[in-house]
C-alpha cells in the first residue's frame, strides 16, 4: 500500500473557494476545482493525521455514481481528466490525479438531503426515545438496524461549523419553495432506491445517505460527493443481522478507537495508531472494489 497522502493543498495563484473537512475547493471563475484530501474527521473534528487513499476512493466512487444516476438527475461533474484541466493545473499531477474533478459552479441549496432505508445511528437513538425519526412516526417494535417499512426523507440544515439540525419538509418548502423542495425530496429517494438496489447486488447495504443539490441555469442538479463511505452508511450484506450495530465500510475503526480514549471530542483531536489507519484504508478500498469491481490504481 502506498503511504503517500495528501493532507492539505496549495496552488499558487488559485483562489480558495471553500475548505471543508475533507475537500479543498478552488475558484476557476465559471468552474470549480474540487480536491478530495486524505483528511479524516470524526465527531465534527478534523484529525491531525490522514488516511492513505481515502481521497482517491471518495472521488472515484462519486464518479461511478454520477454516471450511474445520470438518467435520474444531472450532476455538476465536468471532467476528472487532468489533460482536460486548465494548463496551470496540469503541472500538479501528484496532488490532482485520481482525487480531483472539475465541476460547474452553481448555487448550492442550504439543505442536506438525508435518506434512510434502515434504522441506525441517531435515528435509532431517537426512535428508542419516542418512536419517531425526525418527526416521522414509525411502527412499534423495530430493532436496531432493521430495514424500514419504507424509505424516509429526513432533511437537515447544512452547517459550516458544528452539527446540522433536523428540519421537516415544511421548513424546506418555506426556505426553497414547494417546487424545489418537492424535487429534491423526490430525486433523493429515487437515487437512493436505484443505488441501494445495485449496491445490494454487490454485497453492500446502503443503510442511509445524504445528498446535496444546487441550482444551475434554473434547474436542480446534484453536487458534492455521492454515495461514498463518508456520506453514507455502508454495511456488508454478508453477516447483516438486525438487533445490533453493523460493521461498516468507512471510518468505523477510527470512531471506535476515539470512543475508547479520554477525549472530550473537541479540538485538538488525538492522532491515530498505524494499525487503525491501515485498517481504515483497507475498508475504503474494499468498498470501492465491491461497488465497481475495480481495484484502486
Amino acid at each position: 500500500m502506498s503511504k503517500e497522502v495528501l493532507l492539505n493543498t496549495e496552488f499558487p495563484g488559485l483562489k480558495l473557494f471553500r475548505k471543508g473537512k475533507v475537500r479543498d475547493v478552488y475558484d476557476l471563475k465559471d468552474q470549480l476545482l474540487v480536491v478530495s484530501t486524505d483528511r479524516v474527521s470524526c465527531f465534527d473534528v478534523v484529525l491531525p493525521c490522514a488516511i492513505p487513499d481515502k481521497g482517491k476512493v471518495l472521488t472515484k466512487i462519486s464518479l461511478f455514481w454520477f454516471d450511474f444516476i445520470k438518467e435520474v438527475i444531472p450532476s455538476h461533474f465536468i471532467t476528472a481528466d487532468l489533460n482536460q484541466y486548465p494548463k496551470e493545473l496540469q503541472k500538479y499531477p501528484a496532488e490532482l490525479s485520481g482525487r480531483s474533478m472539475l465541476v460547474l459552479k452553481c448555487k448550492a441549496l442550504p439543505i442536506e438531503c438525508v435518506v434512510r432505508g434502515y434504522l441506525s445511528g441517531s435515528a435509532w437513538k431517537e426512535y428508542k426515545s419516542n418512536g419517531s425519526v425526525c418527526g416521522i412516526t414509525l411502527a412499534d417494535g423495530l430493532k436496531e438496524s432493521d430495514k424500514l417499512p419504507e424509505v424516509i426523507f429526513t432533511p437537515t440544515t447544512k452547517a459550516d461549523f458544528g452539527h446540522d439540525q433536523n428540519v421537516d419538509q415544511n421548513y424546506v418548502e418555506e426556505l426553497l419553495g414547494k417546487k424545489v423542495a418537492d424535487k429534491i425530496k423526490e430525486k433523493s429517494i429515487e437515487i437512493y432506491q436505484k443505488a441501494s438496489a445495485y449496491a445490494l447486488s454487490k454485497g453492500i447495504i446502503i443503510a442511509d445517505t445524504k445528498f446535496e443539490f444546487g441550482m444551475y441555469n434554473g434547474e436542480v442538479i446534484i453536487i458534492d460527493e455521492v454515495l461514498t463511505p463518508d456520506s453514507s452508511r455502508f454495511w456488508p450484506l454478508d453477516g447483516y443481522a438486525p438487533g445490533r450495530g453493523q460493521p461498516s465500510f468507512d471510518k468505523q475503526f477510527v470512531r471506535d478507537y476515539l470512543e475508547g480514549l479520554d477525549w472530550d471530542k473537541t479540538p485538538p483531536a488525538p492522532g491515530l495508531p498505524e494499525e487503525i489507519i491501515s485498517k481504515t484504508t483497507e475498508k475504503y478500498r474494499e468498498a470501492y472494489y465491491k461497488l465497481t469491481g475495480k481495484k484502486l490504481s
